[in-house]
């Protein structure tokens, strides 16, 4: 025999009490007659705790009876064929009128007594049981309606009321015998003192309805159908990418139901849990799906946790001095204190020292504990043996649970990692010594964020998520998208990264989507935005969603972006940047921007500034970091000089060569922007820093290409004229070269300390001898590539290298 409790979303409408029908029907055929444990209808047990306050304080009630009469009134027109109809009608308007009656004699005395609450709340489950037993009646023989008062037998803590667990089991286990082969519709949440009152069973009260009868039954199973698919291993609603648990154990499933998993209430577990009952919680709008079974024996998982719970909208107190350290009995005083007050401690942490205790509580329950505990150590705050209590507000718990967790190394680690990294600030930590639960509590601000971070570390199986925010929409920026468009399925397969463009800027507008702008038709998103652009609004606006494993990527070559980097930094955010600004300027800017991004622990990537998509920069790093010693670097950094001094050979001369250059868009507008080596300069700089030393642009020294008389030229054409006036200059050079068997190569060198950038004739021993087209070269000469440089080659410019250079940095945040 099963119990089965059906929610209030669940006999909510006509369509889920269709669903609930349904539901029965198919365990009818499979099993024994399920006792039906009933809620209220979704919304009432809140609207007759609303007229109930109205009414004590002098308001009218009238409106909401008429409309809680009439939502009751339609499903029984919908749902029962018109002969049934009427006996249906009169009894639940016997039951509306004496709520009524009830509500009207508040309104007199203007007073509202727990007693008097308990017996209004009771009428929305006796509605809603009394309704569908009618129904069901239609569709099964031999049904019964029965008020659980009856049966369950509590003290008079009205509210709360203590359950009579000997007595209930009698009562319980005596009327199924009497009436065995009746299908019993039971009132959830409500029973009746030893002198018939009615009482309630609090929060959760109509699954504890359930556990009581299950356990008193003997039951092979409880059910829980709600409107959710089992336990999940995070709130979906601030985690998209939860998803259900197919089994929990009872302290597994106590522990995240304590901690916020709002799905079942953990005292209603306990009577299930002493005759290890299953329970299995459904969901009547997907009832084939699985759900979650609670049991004792579950089979052993591979994951280090099963969920990730919390609790919103928390308090902490925090009691500290040197009168507590070594004091026997102190902490007994205190929370004897508190309990005898009704306040409800949800998390206890003690310094190792004993000298300061925090805990947490209900916000509204504040003032009052503070009140409380300074009257109780009156004489030990006077004494300043204490210090007054400090309360910090607006916070949050967030719990990992799962019984792996004492059997595996690095779940601390891991959860501490996730919410440092997205700047999520621990104010207090507690673990029990079973290690089912580690808890901290945060800003309650952070709480999405945080979540989604440690969801994201935990369930590595689940795609990781990265928001990005990109600034620039030209040919670079906009090759990204295309690329990342592209190539998503493949990065959610092989690399389980999604990829969430969350903001995108450029000069003139910008666009925000916390779920993701489409990148198919992101140009229309911006075409139709109304945002004007402003650099201090998107960093602002980038900062307020809070979103984890953000990113901010520079796609331009403006100096403003740069000013920001450091505030990016300091907010816990990753930078990506194909901008050389940043880092070769002022070594004073480079060490901030590289000291912010560790003291924050978040990446700095800049792989584009050197060559494009060619790995230099993490080659030279991944040197460096494996314990390499860099002798020396040398590099061309130039695909427009490269391209220049490739085709430089044979009957060509300098003049041709460089106007061909220009007319293939290697250069730019004036030539000279390229060929005086400031770029090249740039690049050379930043793999200098890059490799320990501490250089200004000064100490590069730059030998020039060309002569003076072309360097002071008033235009581009003088310019070109003063170059064909010094051909013979290149020409003999070109010569002399090729008379030593060697080629003309304008190469950066960075060796002993020093960086310089140099005219220079390679022979055929040279890694750079067999240069071609406008592709960039670098060769590291180290301690383990002595004999054989270590050489990277390739395209260094375009907007398809430079945005997969991009990409790959994207792609290797966090990793």
């Amino acid at each position: 025999m099963k119990i089965l409790k059906f929610g209030g979303t669940s006999v909510g409408s006509v369509q889920s009490i269709e669903t609930l029908l349904t539901i029965l029907k198919d365990e009818v055929k499979a099993t024994d007659k399920p006792v039906v444990v009933l809620s209220a209808m979704s919304g009432v047990t809140n609207l007759l705790a609303a007229m109930a306050e109205d009414a004590a304080n002098g308001n009218d009630f009238t409106e909401p009876l008429a409309e809680l009469e009439k939502r009751h009134f339609d499903v029984v027109k919908s749902l029962l064929s018109v002969q049934h109809q009427n006996p249906a009608f009169t009894r639940l308007k016997i039951y509306f009128n004496q709520l009524e009656e009830l509500l009207q004699g508040v309104l007199t005395l203007r007073e509202l007594t727990p007693k008097t609450r308990d017996l209004m709340l009771s009428y929305g489950e006796r509605c809603a049981t009394l309704m569908i037993c009618k129904i069901a009646a239609q569709h099964f023989p031999e049904v019964l309606c029965v008020d659980a008062s009856e049966l369950i037998k509590t003290d008079s803590s009205f509210g709360q009321a203590r359950v009579d667990i000997e007595l209930t089991n009698l009562l319980i286990q005596s009327f199924h015998k009497e009436h065995r082969d009746k299908m019993l519709f039971v009132t959830g949440f409500i029973a009746a003192n030893k002198a018939g009152q009615i009482t309630t069973l609090g929060r959760g009260g109509s699954d504890y309805t359930a556990a009581l009868f299950g356990s008193a039954l003997n039951a092979r199973e409880i059910q829980i159908w709600t409107d959710v698919n089992g336990m999940m291993t995070a709130d979906p609603r601030m985690v998209k990418k939860a998803f259900s648990l197919p089994e929990l154990t009872y302290t597994e499933a106590m522990e995240l139901s304590y901690f916020g998993a709002k799905v079942i209430y953990p005292p209603t577990m306990i009577p299930a849990f002493l005759k290890r009952i299953p329970i299995v919680i459904k969901n009547t709008f997907e009832p084939n799906f699985e759900g979650t079974v609670i049991r004792h024996d579950c089979k052993p998982s591979n994951l280090p946790i099963k969920g990730i719970s919390s609790i919103n909208n928390i308090s902490i107190l925090n009691l500290e001095g040197s009168g507590m350290v070594g004091k026997s009995g102190f902490s007994g005083r205190l929370f004897s204190l508190l309990a005898r007050e009704q306040i409800n401690i949800i998390l206890i942490t003690q310094s190792s020292s004993e000298h300061s205790i925090t805990f947490a509580i209900q916000p509204g329950d504040t003032e009052k504990a503070r009140r409380l505990i300074e009257q109780e150590f009156e004489l030990e705050l006077l004494a300043k043996k204490l210090e007054h209590v400090v309360i910090e507000q607006n916070l949050a718990i967030i719990a990992v649970v799962g019984e792996n967790m004492k059997q595996t190394p690095g779940v601390s680690g891991k959860l501490f990692h996730a919410l440092g990294r997205n700047g999520v600030n621990v104010r207090a930590i507690a673990q029990g010594s079973s290690e089912y639960n580690i808890s901290v509590i945060i800003s309650e601000h952070d709480l999405a964020k945080a979540l989604n971070a440690v969801h994201d570390a935990f369930f590595v199986e689940l795609t990781k998520t990265l928001h990005a925010f990109c600034l620039g929409t030209g040919n670079i920026g906009q090759t990204l998208f295309r690329q990342l468009n592209a190539h998503s399925e493949y990065l959610r397969q092989h690399n389980g990264i999604q990829v969430k463009i969350a903001g995108i800027s450029n000069t003139r507008k910008m666009i925000f989507n916390t779920d993701g702008i489409s990148l198919d038709n992101w140009q229309d998103d911006m075409a139709a935005s109304n945002e004007k652009a402003d650099l201090d609004e998107f960093i602002e606006r980038m900062k307020s969603m809070n979103l984890p494993n953000c990113v901010f990527i520079d796609n331009t070559a403006s100096p403003k972006p740069v000013e920001v980097y450091e505030e990016v930094f300091k907010s816990n955010i990753s930078v990506i940047t194909c901008n050389k600004i940043g880092n070769s300027a002022s070594y004073k800017q480079y060490k901030t921007f590289h000291d912010a991004a560790k003291q924050h622990g978040v990446d700095f990537f800049y792989e584009t500034n050197v060559g494009a998509g060619l790995p230099i920069i993490r080659t030279l790093k991944d040197l460096m970091n494996s314990g390499d010693r860099i002798m020396k670097i040398e590099a061309i950094l130039s695909g427009t000089i490269s391209f220049i001094f490739n085709n430089f050979k044979s009957d060509a001369n300098f003049h041709d060569v460089v106007k061909l250059a220009q007319e293939k868009g290697y250069t730019e507008p004036d030539p000279r922007d390229d060929l005086r080596g400031t770029d090249f300069m740039r690049k050379m700089l930043i793999l200098a820093r890059d490799a320990g030393y501490p250089m200004e642009v000064a100490d590069v020294k730059i030998e020039s290409i060309l002569p003076q008389a072309c360097l002071e030229a008033q235009t581009v054409e003088d310019f070109y004229s003063a170059l064909k006036a010094d051909d013979a200059f290149f020409t003999q050079l070109k010569n002399q070269a090729e008379a030593g068997k060697k080629v003309l190569r304008y190469i950066g060198k960075l060796e002993d300390g020093k960086a310089a950038i140099t005219l220079q004739m390679v022979d055929e021993d040279h890694p750079f001898y067999t240069l071609s087209g406008s592709d960039n070269i670098i060769s590291f000469t180290t301690d383990r590539y002595k004999e054989r440089p270590l050489v990277v080659k390739g395209p260094g410019a375009g907007a398809e290298v430079t945005a997969a250079g991009v990409f790959a940095d994207l792609i290797n945040i966090g990793a």
